[in-house]
């Protein structure tokens, strides 16, 4: 056996007895690293049938929206929760029902479904969006304080205008004026001095009396 034979022998031999002392700890880290990116595979596939799931549920719940039966609405809206609550979905169908339910002058159920949002909801402008109907719900039932809360929650400035001006609206049906007034001013500042929003804040202000 020539010289080289002898080298190639030794590597071979050297190779098995690492494999023999490694082998099983190399397959082992390659089972992992195959079982975790099959697992990120299904995790994904999951998720996306998931959401297309959810997606056909919100649909539905928008096609019961052309009967205005705020009833088939919401029941459309609590079999997307109940099943995907956690989607995208979830929070836009609650706010859809909550729509329907007041249009039907449901308070109670409009109540229970904004604050469903408020809690669940992931983004934030779909928060903002329930803090400031269900303020208005509250408006309406002369609970103000309860209202004035909602309004104390953390919003972005693009809905300062709206916030300020219900919150105008409830210091004003609560008499005080003063206040109102500021709130009113902080709207009519925030609000864009071509809309014609901004002269319902003007005839609100007017309507207040004094400067």
């Amino acid at each position: 056996m020539s010289e080289l034979d002898l080298q190639e022998q030794e590597q071979v031999d050297a190779l098995k007895a690492w494999w023999k002392e490694n082998g099983n700890w190399v397959i082992g880290v390659f089972v992992v690293v195959l079982l975790g990116f099959s697992g990120m595979q299904f995790w994904k596939s999951h998720q996306a049938s998931q959401a297309a799931e959810a997606a056909k549920l919100y649909a539905e719940v928008l096609r019961q929206g052309a009967t205005n039966d705020a009833k088939r609405i919401g029941d459309a809206a609590d079999a997307l929760v109940s099943r995907y609550g956690s989607s995208a979905y979830a929070p836009r169908a609650q706010l859809f029902a909550a729509q329907a339910s007041l249009q039907a002058k449901d308070a109670v159920h409009a109540k229970v479904q904004l604050q469903w949002v408020i809690d669940h909801a992931s983004e934030t402008g779909l928060q903002d969006a329930a803090h400031l109907k269900l303020a208005s719900v509250l408006l309406d039932e002369k609970k103000y304080d309860e209202a004035l809360k909602q309004l104390d929650a953390a919003h972005p400035e693009s809905f300062t205008e709206l916030y300020s001006d219900l919150k105008g609206d409830i210091l004003s049906a609560q008499g005080k004026v003063a206040e109102a007034r500021v709130a009113y001013q902080l709207a009519y500042d925030k609000a864009d001095a071509k809309s014609t929003y901004r002269n319902l804040i003007q005839l609100k202000m007017d309507g207040l009396g004094g400067k």
